[in-house]
């Protein structure tokens, strides 16, 4: 059986959980969310962690427990059944393949922003071909390049962040301390949600932490430590850079209702007229670099799980091709690769291909997370049919809630996005039906 290389250490996982996931991921949702919460953004990320919470103490148990680069998949495989585990992973991968498209995309559009000269589609191919050649060379051994860019954009964003406190300590905010928690007169819970709904797009990418298990070179509990890591430290930078940004922003809900096209620039305005325009220009670059860098963790997570169902057969088997001299899937690193490039080459030359990426992207996500407690339930209730009222609250309670608490914000995405959905989900159902017989056998054999 293929085998990856055992090499990833504790800050190795962290790194890249928090790369994926962007220190700063809020910016460019945060005029949008304003708006939709009528001015309560910090409460609507309180509950996004919150809800995020649930999702990663299960990702966390399963981590353990099946340390598996398939991740969901193999959860669902083993604590459900190899069908259902199949049609996880294939929506999974609506999360992990369209992901980097994004972020290559938003990377070419930063760029193109800040050297008008280099067309998007170029910007977008020489990322794609510098983070594609890291992860061949193996995320472990790139772990220099990865740190240095995450370090880089903790201190801009800690550096904007410590100039706009000083401004409002000295200057005083432009809204009152409590609205950026309760919102205004037209706050509702049903915007709330809906703003949560938008919000967990910015935490997507710890849960990737997940499918570099089997390359776990530590301690059994590693993955599962950096996972829950992974998620405080997002919240808390999330929650203080948008608690800054609210009492410094000029722009009130209403407005921002009314003037959609400000709503995905506001913070960066923020910056420029509130703090400086030095740091708004650091902060756009940070952005434009960060998010590279974000779509390498998501790509090498992508080959992880492409990976994890050939070698199962699930999918053709060439993608289970290990590099000797590396460790790393490389055919799958090279697939996603090519996959990647074709749709942001695509998006890039379409001016609505931001917007519709992210609209494939949120389903598949909150899907797997729903089915990973589902998992959770199943594998260790009712095969492993663990006892006690401590496995009570860990086994049921807590992914109940789990799943309760995504339920709503599943609801409130976009229909766009339930309707490539399922279509997604049936040509998985099609693709499950060709190659169930020997994919069957192979997890009934694990299974024993």
């Amino acid at each position: 059986m293929q085998q990856l290389s055992k090499n990833m250490r504790f800050r190795d996982l962290v790194i890249l959980g928090l790369l994926f996931i962007g220190p700063a991921a809020p910016i460019g949702l945060f005029g949008v969310l304003d708006a939709i919460s009528d001015g309560a953004i910090v409460l609507v990320y309180i509950v996004a962690t919150l809800v995020m919470a649930f999702t990663a103490l299960s990702y966390a148990r399963m981590a353990n427990a099946l340390p598996h680069a398939g991740a969901v998949y193999a959860y669902c495989s083993i604590g459900i059944h190899p069908s259902a585990g199949f049609l996880v992973g294939w929506l999974l991968l609506l999360d992990y393949m369209f992901i980097p498209a994004v972020a290559y995309l938003f990377s070419g559009i930063s760029f193109n922003a800040l050297i008008p000269e280099v067309p998007v589609w170029l910007w977008t191919c020489l990322a794609v071909m510098l983070t594609t050649t890291l992860n061949l060379v193996g995320v472990r051994k790139s772990t220099k390049i990865t740190l240095i860019i995450l370090i880089f954009e903790i201190i801009i964003l800690l550096a904007v962040l410590s100039v706009g406190i000083w401004i409002i300590a000295t200057n005083g905010s432009n809204r009152d301390w409590l609205q950026p928690f309760i919102g205004g007169n037209l706050f509702s819970w049903s915007n709330l949600f809906n703003a949560v709904s938008i919000a967990v797009l910015s935490y997507l990418g710890f849960d990737a932490i997940a499918t570099f298990s089997e390359e776990n070179g530590g301690p059994h509990n590693l993955v599962s430590k950096a996972i829950i890591c992974c998620l405080i430290l997002a919240g808390c930078l999330f929650v203080l850079q948008i608690y800054v940004g609210s009492l410094l922003n000029p722009y009130n809900p209403e407005y921002l209702r009314s003037h959609p096209e400000l709503q995905g620039k506001v913070y960066y305005h923020i910056v420029n007229q509130e703090i400086n325009l030095w740091l708004g220009w650091a902060l756009g670059l940070m952005k434009a670099i960060g998010a590279s860098f974000a779509a390498m963790v998501g790509q090498a997570a992508a080959s992880r799980l492409l990976f994890s169902m050939g070698r199962d057969k699930r999918l053709p088997s060439f993608l289970a091709k290990v590099g000797k001299s590396t460790g790393v899937p490389t055919i799958a690193v090279l697939f996603a690769a090519l996959f990647n490039l074709c749709l942001v080459v695509i998006a890039a030359n379409n001016a609505k291909g931001l917007p519709t990426l992210v609209s494939f992207v949120d389903i598949g996500a909150l899907t797997a997370f729903i089915m990973l407690h589902l998992s959770v339930i199943g594998y260790f209730k009712l095969k492993k049919g663990s006892k006690g009222w401590l496995s009570w609250i860990l086994d049921i309670v807590m992914p109940i809630i789990g799943i309760v608490v995504l339920l709503p914000v599943l609801f409130h995405i976009d229909n766009d996005a339930k309707i490539v959905g399922v279509i997604w989900f049936i040509v998985g159902i099609i693709i499950l039906s060709l190659n169930k017989g020997q994919a069957q056998l192979i997890w009934l054999e694990k299974s024993k």
